[in-house]
Order: C-alpha cells, then sequence, then structure tokens
C-alpha cells in the first residue's frame, strides 16, 4: 500500500483514559459502558470504530455513486459496533444502517451498498475477520 495519510492517536489508561491526536484535533476522556460495568463517562473505542466506519462507508457509497451518475449525496449510515465475550477473549460485530435518498430504487440502492462494501477501507479490513451486516433502509 501507498500510504497517502496515516493519523497518529495515543490512549492511556485504557478504557478509563483519554485518547488524543498527534494533531490535538481529538481529545477525548474514555470510559466504560455502563452495560459493561463502567460509569458510562466518556467516549469508548466502540463510538470511535462506529462512527469511522460509518463516515469511511459514506465516502465509499459516494465514490460508487458518483461513477455510477447516482446521487446519493442525502444518504447516512449509521454504525453499530457490538462488543461481546468470544471464546476466551472478546470479539466485535457491525451492522451498518445505509439510509439511501428516496430518489434511489431499491436494487440500484443494494448494489451501490455492495459495490461500497468492496472499496471501503474499514470494510476491507474487517472482512474475514468480524461479521459485518449490511441494512438498508
Amino acid at each position: 500500500m501507498d500510504a497517502l495519510y496515516t493519523a497518529v492517536a495515543t490512549a492511556t489508561h485504557g478504557r478509563e483514559g483519554r485518547a488524543v491526536s498527534s494533531d490535538g484535533t481529538l481529545d477525548l476522556q474514555l470510559g466504560i459502558p455502563a452495560q459493561m460495568g463502567g460509569s458510562g463517562q466518556g467516549t469508548n473505542p466502540e463510538q470511535l470504530f462506529a462512527a469511522g466506519y460509518a463516515a469511511c462507508f459514506a465516502s465509499a457509497l459516494g465514490l460508487v455513486g458518483r461513477a455510477a451518475k447516482v446521487d446519493v449525496t442525502q444518504a447516512a449510515v449509521t454504525g453499530e459496533v457490538s462488543i461481546g465475550k468470544q471464546g476466551e477473549g472478546f470479539g466485535l460485530a457491525v451492522t451498518l444502517r445505509v439510509e439511501l435518498p428516496d430518489t434511489v430504487d431499491e436494487a440500484t440502492g443494494r448494489k451501490l451498498v455492495e459495490q461500497a462494501h468492496q472499496v471501503c477501507p474499514y470494510s476491507n479490513a474487517t472482512r474475514g475477520n468480524i461479521p459485518v451486516e449490511l441494512v438498508i433502509e
């Protein structure tokens, strides 16, 4: 891979610490979700992954939409990242909910979402590693 950009962030004190990007634009308090026994104060890694994947997938959808000459600029992607016990450790699962504009028919929308799933870097990184469900709403 010929890197176009490299993001750098440092996390200290794990899930109950802080995450800061090298340029300072990201500076977040981290916290364990209440559902996992924490205070629920602060952002957690699953929220960050959900936001990143949703944004990346929306960009990939825009890319394939432009190539197909289909306007998907008003599409919204919601990422849901679940964490749970898996064997001796923990695992993740993702659901991406894609809300397409009313002007995009169901067959075209499904084709574009599948194409976006092939070009999205997050999809390529997770493929074969964790389950990813695509839901068109």
